[in-house]
This record gives structure tokens, sequence and C-alpha cells, in this order.
């Protein structure tokens, strides 16, 4: 079977309304989880020079600005002001940066599932783009409204995943010791592997030497 692997040349992340006052509306996850997905995504991006297109609403949002774990990953990065389109594609600014991706798959994440990442997905598909949903790090008013969009979604072909394995389709190996570091850094924000960073740090640099020493 020909299954495309995700890469850099041809998928880009898209983030959509990682914005604090969402914290008080969802209850799908917790909000821990959301922003640590969010923040997976971010060092995704940056650490592995996949293309990245963030959105918020208005300028002056009275729902909060950004979330400062995120907003800390991306630096300088661009946020998109669209207003209260929930479907991001509606601006045309939006739009526009995820054309200069130059990309037709696009891994969507952010809030909330049942309103702007629904609508910005059809939007996305009715441009005939290609969908991921990181259905870890994207939350709405409880499970049942957000598994009810998500089926929606992925009846109409959107393929769920999860930040992780987002990732390490990315990474591949931990032999590779060019991102290695930067696939360790994105696990720390899952518990689990970050108790045990210490065993994969150890066998990461095992690797890395080995592979210098050839």
């Amino acid at each position: 079977m020909d299954i495309e692997r995700r890469t850099p040349g041809n998928t880009a992340i898209v983030l959509i309304d990682y914005v604090t006052g969402f914290a008080n509306l969802f209850r799908s996850q917790s909000v821990a989880e959301n922003v640590s997905g969010g923040v997976a995504l971010a060092k995704t991006a940056v650490g592995y020079g996949v293309p990245l297109v963030v959105s918020v609403g208005p300028d002056h949002d009275p729902r909060g600005p950004l979330y400062p774990e995120v907003a800390a990953v991306i630096g300088g990065h661009p946020v998109i002001h669209r207003g209260g389109s929930f479907d991001a594609f509606d601006h045309q600014g939006f739009e526009e940066a995820v054309a200069a991706t130059g990309v037709r798959h696009l891994v969507v994440a952010g809030l909330m599932t049942e309103g702007c990442i629904l609508h910005t997905t059809l939007g996305a598909l009715r441009r005939d783009y290609r969908v991921s949903l990181v259905v870890d790090a994207t939350a709405g008013e409880n499970t049942v409204i957000h598994d009810a969009a998500v089926t929606r979604m992925t009846q109409l072909g959107v393929v769920p995943v999860s930040w992780l394995s987002f990732a390490s389709e990315l990474q591949r190996t931990y032999d590779d010791a060019d991102t290695v570091a930067t696939y360790l850094d994105i696990q720390l924000q899952a518990p689990g592997f970050a108790k045990n960073l210490s065993t994969l740090a150890y066998v990461a640099a095992e690797r890395a030497a080995e592979a210098l020493s050839r």
C-alpha cells in the first residue's frame, strides 16, 4: 500500500484559537493536556521546520491572548487575527498564509472542536486540502460534543492523529542524531515519557555517539 509519509515538505501545522479564555469552556480534556498538546505541536513546527500557521480571534480578543506557553515556543512567528469567523478560511489573510506554505496536507489542532476547528477543517476540505486532526491537542465543551464533531470530520476523510504520533512520523528513529534532541524535548510534554527521560536521553546519546563514530 502506498502511504505518503508526513514530512516538512508536504505538511503544515495549523493552530487555531489556543487562547487562555477558553480554559473555562472545554471539558473534553484538561487544560494541562490541551496546553501540552499545543506546546508539543509548536515545538514540532519549530524543531523540524514544519510550516506553521497560527490564528486566533480579533485583536484585543476578550477571550484572552494566545497561551503563553505556546507563544514562548513560536517567538516572533506571525499570529493571524481573523476577527469573528468560525471558518478561518473566511479570513483572506489566513487563506493566503496557508496557501503560502505550498503544501496540501494540514495538521490541525486547537479550540473548540465543535466550533472553529470543525468549520476551519470543513473549509480546508472544500479547498481540496487533506487534513489530519490532532485529537489529543483539540478540545470541546464536553466529550459528547467533542466526539460528535470528530466523528463528522473523520466521516469526511479527516485522519485522527496524536501529537506524539505525528512527531514520531517526522523523527522515524532515535538514530537520527540531527533531530533526536527535538524529539526528546517534545516527549517531555507527555508525563509518562517525562518520567523516563533520563533513560531515553541515555539511549539517544549512545546512538548519537555511535553514529558520529562511523
